[in-house]
């Protein structure tokens, strides 16, 4: 006899231990209930996967449970707020037991790693589709956001750039000597939670890297009403992804490409020295509008744009 809808929550979703002082009550009930610390304001975040446009059909089910849970604490990340607790909405063409159990500890296994509990959501039928939303804590007045980048803002970034495009690629058919790595970092991102609570009150500005790196920073570069030049010679890429701009010649893909899941932020020269992070600086922030790259000692407008649903 196939699950019912919450015979499924049952067996696969609750048998996580609540661990976050904030969470007064989880899955179980109409609603889940939090409290707030004094002092501190909550931060929340909504991400959705859909089958063939966020991941392809024959994903392995424990990565992408860890990815769709990644995706929603790298946006937490991004405002510098530490993750509390989650809701889950999974769509399901059909109850596969082995699929589900596969997701679930991909999914609570990132979850107890950060002490995050999972509250709530919802389960219904139709194409494949999952949906997340994440609550965070932030000091008052602390969060980092998208709008407050100055002129003379050095740009930093965590880790490399393009390794998560190169993973897309290899999946699409394209060849190169040592694909796993590239393929982890596109399967398995992993959510800078501790950079970006390292950040607060040293960032000016901050985003993640989902959509591109271009496509991000001109995020921050539109609701801070500044521009910014980035140094190509400066940008931090893996050996494999500068093989692949060698043997294709596309230098935009490491531009362009999601999926990274790295945290992009300015920060201004004086408090870039009490950077405690492991971070590479590869541009500044002018007030010139527009995005630009120097590249063989030319600087020339970018004007590459990222992915964008409905495009």
């Amino acid at each position: 006899m196939p699950l019912s809808e919450f015979s499924l929550i049952q067996r696969f979703f609750t048998k996580q231990q609540i661990t976050n002082p904030s969470t007064r009550l989880g899955i179980g009930d109409d609603c889940a209930l939090l409290s707030i610390p004094e002092g501190f304001e909550l931060a929340i975040t909504t991400d959705t996967m859909v089958e063939n446009v966020h991941f392809f059909a024959d994903a392995d089910p424990e990565l992408l449970g860890h990815k769709l849970l990644a995706v929603n604490l790298s946006d937490l990340a991004a405002m510098g707020a530490k993750p509390v607790s989650v809701t889950l909405a999974l769509t399901l063409p059909k109850v596969d037991e082995n699929w589900l159990a596969a997701f679930a500890s991909g999914f609570l296994t990132l979850a107890e790693r950060y002490s995050v509990d999972l509250i709530g959501g919802d389960t219904t039928s139709g194409p494949l589709t999952l949906t997340v939303q994440a609550l965070g804590l932030v000091p008052k007045g602390r969060a980092l956001l998208r709008s407050s980048a100055n002129p003379g803002d050095f740009i930093y970034m965590t880790g490399a750039l393009g390794d998560a495009g190169l993973g897309l690629k290899i999946k699409q058919g394209y060849n190169c000597e040592h694909p796993q790595a590239a393929l982890t970092r596109f399967n398995r991102p992993e959510p800078q939670v501790e950079a970006g609570l390292a950040l607060s009150g040293i960032a000016t500005a901050c985003i993640d890297l989902s959509d591109g790196l271009a496509g991000d920073l001109g995020h921050i570069l539109q609701q801070s009403r500044v521009g910014a030049c980035l140094d190509w010679d400066a940008l931090p890429l893996s050996t494999a992804v500068q093989a692949y701009i060698n043997d294709t010649g596309d230098w935009v893909m490491p531009l362009t490409a999601g999926d990274d899941y790295e945290l992009c932020f300015t920060v201004s020269p004086e408090q870039a020295k009490h950077l405690t992070i492991p971070a590479t600086k590869i541009g500044i922030i002018e007030s010139q509008a527009g995005l630009r790259l120097c590249k063989s000692s030319v600087i020339q407008p970018l004007e590459v744009k990222s992915f964008e649903h409905f495009s």
